[in-house]
């Protein structure tokens, strides 16, 4: 079995991922991020990750409604840590890319290697509309066209110091950028619908892929696939980091009953929020993240896959995950980041075949 990267999905918003009153309840913070990643760090975790997000989703939990800004957290975070790779999210509506590829530049100075970004096209409209920022519904149709001459600017700037290029959206005219990173800036994408995979294929070096449905680990394989027809056509190497929610426990029921108290909690005001922004995009196909994340079933963590079992039972099913074939990293979100991370880096890490020889 090959071996496969490890990162975590740090809780850069309140509660992490679970939309419930009975799960964990905690805001987010630079000191709390910090102790996760540092942990992360010291288990051998290859990369963390933290996300953007500009409005939360309301009810009884206030879920999302407070959060910290991505690119600035990872640059702190870049100062306290020493070998783990770090990725902040750039919402792509919200600033320009010469200004983001400065922003990425200097993080680099700070972690030379480590760091790379995210791009977040934008699903939720309310995030941009609040700030007069959403350019329409009809964004939903072009918005991997805008993503794609984004990225393009930011890798002239990163290559060449310099960027003319002229397209659709962006239009550059002798822009500069010194110093440039060394290594390069490594670009990850999260699109799952056919346009998203085919942008990630073209221009990022890493996919995340959503893994589906509760202990069924391998379900995801179809959307790894996708991304391996489609860099087979691109002629690049672009791996798929899968995300996967990890609930553990000694044993099997013990881990149940946690993940049956955070659904018997289920925040329905915050969830109806946020199915009712999934469905503004009514053009989104049947793999889009929107679509997955407005399905009923799983809906209190986004309906991100969902592991929940023993420390050996979820081992195992990671392996499975690894075994898929074009998968080439797992990243984890937990219940409860400080002892989840703890957890996996003691009783689960240790089971793994798929981390033999990383660690």
């Amino acid at each position: 079995m090959a071996p496969v990267d490890i990162g975590v999905f740090i809780p850069i918003g309140n509660n992490g991922w679970l939309i419930s009153t009975t799960s964990p309840q905690y805001m987010p913070s630079f000191e709390l991020n910090k102790q996760i990643v540092q942990k992360a760090e010291s288990y051998g975790f290859d990369f963390a990750l933290s996300m953007i997000k500009l409005r939360g989703f309301g009810g009884k939990s206030e879920f999302w409604d407070h959060n910290l800004e991505s690119f600035t957290l990872m640059s702190a975070l870049a100062a306290v840590t020493s070998k783990i790779k770090l990725f902040a999210s750039a919402a792509i509506l919200t600033l320009p890319p010469p200004i983001v590829a400065r922003m990425a530049t200097t993080v680099d100075s700070v972690a030379p290697g480590r760091f790379g970004i995210n791009i977040v096209t934008g699903w939720q409209s309310a995030e941009y509309s609040q700030m007069g920022l959403w350019p329409g519904d009809e964004y939903f149709g072009y918005r991997y066209d805008y993503a794609t001459e984004y990225v393009q600017v930011m890798k002239d700037l990163w290559k060449d110091g310099v960027s003319n290029f002229k397209g659709k959206h962006f239009q550059m005219e002798d822009c500069k950028l010194s110093p440039r990173p060394k290594d390069g800036v490594k670009i990850v994408a999260a699109g799952q619908s056919g346009r998203g995979i085919e942008f990630a294929s073209e221009y990022a070096d890493y996919n995340f892929a959503l893994g589906a449905g509760i202990n069924t680990p391998t379900a995801f394989g179809q959307a790894t696939s996708r991304l391996v027809e489609a860099t087979s056509k691109t002629d690049r190497d672009v791996g798929s980091y899968v995300l996967f929610m990890v609930i553990a426990d000694e044993t099997d029921e013990a881990a149940q009953a946690k993940w049956k108290l955070y659904n018997d909690g289920a925040d329905a005001d915050a969830l109806a929020w946020m199915k009712s922004q999934s469905s503004k995009d009514t053009k989104a196909d049947a793999n889009s993240t929107a679509k997955s994340l407005g399905l009923p079933e799983g809906a209190v963590n986004l309906n991100m896959g969902t592991l929940v079992g023993s420390y050996e039972s979820i081992a195992g099913m990671l392996d499975e995950v690894a075994d898929v074939p074009g998968t080439k990293g797992i990243m984890l979100t937990f219940d409860d980041f400080l002892k989840g991370v703890e957890n996996f880096g003691q009783k689960i890490q240790p089971l793994m075949k798929s981390r033999q020889g990383k660690v």
